[in-house]
């Protein structure tokens, strides 16, 4: 069997390190230790230690109700490009996620996975042009599996609540008591996957498909990463698509790149092309 990023979370599962923190669509379960013997309970921490050690990053951490303020601060302060994470259990399953193939971390090598630096991924990427070259993950949906409706077009269109939902509850409709927001050493948000290892399981592209996409996305509607938490990302946008056939196209675009917000989200194309010209924020969520 192909070792992937989800094999080697079912394999840490087995052995006590990963626990119960999967995210659903409705939002995180509290990370749950209480299973875990003494013996793994330290290890489990030990690793977690050295997962935060290898991330590296400067963070800073403020109110939920502050992150979009601080994050506007932040990217005007030329530190790097900040990336609100979400609460405690967000960021664990980011640095979970960047940490999981490095030996140091784990403490020994992964057979058939391979610890990439930033540079290998953004150079992966330079050779991409999204979505055209999506296709070539082999993880990729088929154009068959793509079966959402295209459905008519709205009458009423609800946008939710405009701002980044990594810095919210979405349970309880409401803010974060604290969020962590991490300064990334690039000048472009869209390389922002490259720098967290981000993605690479389920149906969730690898890094370098992700940079493909935010960099088209960015220079076609201006749109700027803002939060990425364990499976959403957050982007904002400053040109939303003028036109219905425009909306439509980019709405398939983003269902070939993401199903799930169609699948288990708004249920059609048509709704999500209409939310893309209504609101100023688009939300990806991967199962």
């Amino acid at each position: 069997m192909k070792t992937t990023r989800r094999s080697v979370l079912g394999g840490l599962a087995a052995t006590g390190l990963a626990v119960a923190a999967r995210s659903t669509q409705a939002g995180q379960t509290p990370l749950d230790l209480s299973r875990l013997t003494p013996e793994q309970r330290a290890k489990y921490e030990a690793m977690q230690s050295r997962a935060m050690t290898a991330l590296g990053y400067e963070r800073v951490t403020v109110p939920g109700a502050s992150a979009l303020l601080e994050w506007e601060k932040l990217k005007s302060a030329g530190r790097g490009w900040p990336i609100i994470i979400g609460g405690d259990d967000d960021l664990e399953r980011v640095v979970d996620q960047f940490a999981m193939v490095d030996p140091e971390v784990s403490g020994h090598p992964i057979a058939g996975m391979e610890l990439r630096s930033p540079q290998d991924v953004l150079t992966a990427a330079s050779k991409l042009s999204f979505p055209r070259d999506l296709k070539n993950w082999a993880g990729a949906y088929k154009a068959g599996d793509l079966r959402a409706p295209e459905g008519d077009w709205p009458g009423n269109v609800g946008v939710g609540s405009p701002g980044p939902s990594v810095a919210t509850d979405i349970v309880k409709g409401e803010f974060l008591e604290h969020v962590h927001i991490l300064l990334i050493p690039t000048t472009y948000g869209w390389e922002v996957p490259a720098y967290l290892r981000w993605g690479d399981w389920n149906a969730c592209p690898p890094p370098e498909y992700h940079v493909a996409a935010l960099r088209a996305w960015h220079s076609d509607f201006g749109a700027e990463l803002v939060g990425m938490n364990g499976d959403t990302i957050n982007l904002r946008v400053a040109n939303r698509p003028k036109s219905r056939a425009k909306a439509m196209k980019l709405a398939r675009e983003q269902y070939g790149y993401c199903p799930d917000i169609v699948d288990q989200g708004v249920g059609t194309i048509s709704a999500l092309a209409a939310t893309l010209m209504a609101s100023e924020w688009w939300y990806l969520w991967w199962d």
